[in-house]
C-alpha cells in the first residue's frame, strides 16, 4: 500500500501511509485509537475506498470495491468481534453464506462441506471435529475457526484485530502456534494488538501509526517495547511501577470466608481507602465471579461482606450501588456501555436514581456533573449529545467510570480496566487509578496481566482454582512470583499463603 489517503469530511484521517508485507510475514500494525488502523484495513479489505494512493498485490495493482473483491484477491478481515454462531457445528460456520449444494438441488452437500473443512483443519494441524459445536469451543479454537474460514477460500493475507484480547496465555499461545505453521507455508498476516509484548514475540516486522501517517516501520528484532510505544504515542512512555507511600485510610470493604459453588471457596480479604489492590492469575482462578458476587450480580453466597464495618448482605447490584460499590466490566461492548444512548445517558445511568425528582430528571445537574467528569478524566469528544460509539475504545472506558463517579461509588472495581486500549490510553487510565487512590478512594483491579498488577497495584492476591493462593506486596510484587502462584508452583495444597 503506497501514498494511501483517506478523509471523512474535513477530518483526514490518513495522509501519504504506506504499508508493505511480504509472503510468509507477520507485520505489526502498531498505533493508538484513531491513528487510522481501522481506516487502512477497511481500505485493504475493500470496506472503504482510498481517496488516493495504489494497492499492488503481486506487483499488480488492485483496486477493491467491496469486501467481496479483497477476498477474491485472497485477503481476509478476521475482526476482534468474532463472526460466528454457536448453535452450529464448525463445518456449517465455515460455509455460512457459500454453502455448498447437492447437483441441480436445493439441498446442502453436508458431506462435501465436512470433508473440505476437515481438509483445511487438517492443512492447519488441528485436530478437532468439524462436527463440533461452535460453543464447545474455548476462545482460542474459535479464533482457529475464523483463520480456517479465510484459509477455506484461499486467503494468502489475513488480517487479525486484536486477535488475544479476551485470551488466556494457553489460549494465545495455541493461536500463536497456529500463525507460526501458516506462516511456515508462505500465509501473511496483519496482526493488530495493543500489546508490544505479544508484539514483539509472535512479529517479524511492524508498521506504526500516528495521527494518519506513518510514525516508524522496520523490523521487530531492531527495537525494543519502549521504542514501538515512544513511536505510537510521540514520547516516552514511563513503564516502571509507581511506588505509594503506605496506606492509612478506614476499612471500606471486608469479606471473610466468602464462597459460591463451584466458582471460588473460602475467600477473606480487607481493602483499605485509598489504597489500590490487586486480584490476578489464570482463566478460570473465579476473580471475576468473586466481585460480580460483591456487586451482587451473582447469588447464593455464603461468608460475610463488611461494607465500612458494618456486616450486609448485597442482594443485587442496585443495593451494591447505594452502597457505594461500582463495577466497570471486562467486556465494556458487551457488559460496560449501552451502544444505543449519548455519551451523557451511558455517564449517568447509575445516578438518575440521586438525580430524580418525583417522575422527572434534574437534566441540567445531570449535565453539570458530566462535564465534570468530563474534564477531570480528559475524556476526548464532540459532545455529550453523541453516541458512546462515537468514541475511542480509551474513551468509553472513561465514561463508564464517569458513570460510577458520578454514582458517589467510593469502592470502585476494574475487571481488566485496560483490555482493548491502546498504550496511551493505558496510561492515562493508570493515572486515572492512582488519583483516584490518592483521593481516598478503596480500587480493586482484577487483571490477568501481570506487568498490570505490578505497575498499578500496592499489593496483590493471587488466585489458583477459586481460591487464594498467595497475597504478594512490596518487592514480592514481580511478575516472576504472580506467575508462581497462579500456576501452584510454589504450594501444592491450592491453600492460602502469604508472601507479603
Amino acid at each position: 500500500m503506497t501514498g494511501i489517503d483517506k478523509s471523512f469530511g474535513a477530518n483526514k484521517v490518513l495522509r501519504g501511509v504506506k504499508l508493505a508485507l511480504d509472503s510468509g510475514e507477520i507485520h505489526a500494525l502498531l498505533g493508538e485509537n484513531g491513528a487510522g488502523k481501522s481506516t487502512l484495513m477497511n481500505i485493504l479489505g475493500g470496506v472503504l475506498r482510498a481517496d488516493a494512493g495504489s494497492i499492488t498485490l503481486d506487483g499488480q495493482e488492485k483496486s477493491f470495491l467491496t469486501p467481496g473483491d479483497s477476498l477474491s484477491s485472497g485477503i481476509a478481515f478476521i475482526h476482534q468481534e468474532l463472526n460466528l454462531i454457536n448453535d452450529l457445528p464448525i463445518y456449517e460456520n465455515l460455509f455460512i453464506g457459500r454453502e455448498i449444494k447437492k447437483s441441480h438441488t436445493p439441498f446442502l452437500s453436508k458431506a462435501k462441506m465436512r470433508s473440505e473443512a476437515q481438509r483445511v483443519l487438517s492443512y492447519m494441524e488441528v485436530s478437532v471435529s468439524p462436527d463440533t459445536l461452535v460453543s464447545e469451543l474455548d476462545a482460542s479454537y474459535k479464533q482457529t475457526v475464523e483463520i480456517a474460514r479465510a484459509l477455506l477460500f484461499n486467503a494468502r493475507i489475513i488480517i487479525m484485530d486484536e486477535p488475544t484480547t479476551s485470551l488466556a496465555e494457553h489460549e494465545i499461545e495455541h493461536v500463536f502456534s497456529i500463525m507460526r505453521t501458516l506462516k511456515a507455508r508462505g500465509v501473511s498476516f496483519i496482526f493488530i494488538s495493543h500489546k508490544l509484548k505479544e508484539v514483539t514475540r509472535i512479529c517479524d516486522s511492524y508498521t506504526v501509526l500516528r495521527d494518519g501517517v506513518n510514525a516508524g516501520d522496520g523490523l521487530v528484532r531492531d527495537v525494543t517495547e519502549a521504542d514501538l510505544a515512544r513511536m505510537m504515542v510521540g514520547h516516552d512512555v514511563n513503564g516502571e511501577r509507581v511506588q505509594r507511600s503506605a496506606i492509612a485510610g478506614a476499612e471500606k470493604l471486608r469479606c471473610s470466608g466468602l464462597s459460591l459453588t463451584p466458582y471460588f471457596k473460602n475467600i477473606s480479604f480487607t481493602l483499605h481507602a485509598g489504597e489500590i489492590l490487586g486480584f490476578t492469575g489464570l482463566l478460570g482462578d473465579g476473580r471475576s465471579e468473586l466481585f460480580q458476587t460483591v456487586f451482587g450480580y451473582l447469588h447464593g453466597y455464603t461468608g460475610e461482606i463488611y461494607i465500612d464495618g458494618k456486616l450486609t448482605r448485597i442482594k443485587n447490584t442496585t443495593m451494591a450501588s447505594r452502597l457505594g460499590i461500582g463495577y466497570v466490566p471486562r467486556d465494556r461492548k458487551e457488559n460496560g456501555i449501552l451502544k444505543d444512548l449519548t455519551i451523557l445517558e451511558n455517564g449517568s445511568l447509575a445516578s438518575y436514581e440521586r438525580l430524580r425528582r418525583l417522575l422527572l430528571i434534574n437534566h441540567r445537574r445531570e449535565r453539570a456533573e458530566m462535564n465534570a467528569q468530563i474534564n477531570a478524566l480528559s475524556i476526548s469528544l464532540q459532545s455529550t449529545d453523541d453516541l458512546i460509539t462515537s468514541l475511542s475504545g480509551g474513551n468509553q472506558q472513561k465514561v463508564v467510570l464517569a458513570r460510577w463517579l458520578n454514582a458517589r461509588s467510593r469502592v470502585l472495581v476494574f475487571d481488566n480496566p485496560t483490555q482493548g486500549v491502546d498504550v496511551g490510553a493505558k496510561e492515562e487510565i493508570y493515572s486515572i487509578i492512582r488519583r483516584l487512590a490518592d483521593e481516598g478512594c478503596a480500587l480493586i483491579i482484577l487483571s490477568s496481566e501481570a506487568q498490570e498488577i505490578v505497575r498499578v497495584c500496592d499489593r496483590a492476591y493471587v488466585m489458583y482454582h477459586g481460591r487464594i493462593n498467595g497475597e504478594l506486596s512490596g518487592n514480592a510484587l514481580s511478575e516472576d512470583n504472580i506467575m508462581l502462584h497462579a500456576t501452584d508452583a510454589l504450594t501444592q495444597d491450592g491453600g492460602q499463603t502469604d508472601e507479603a
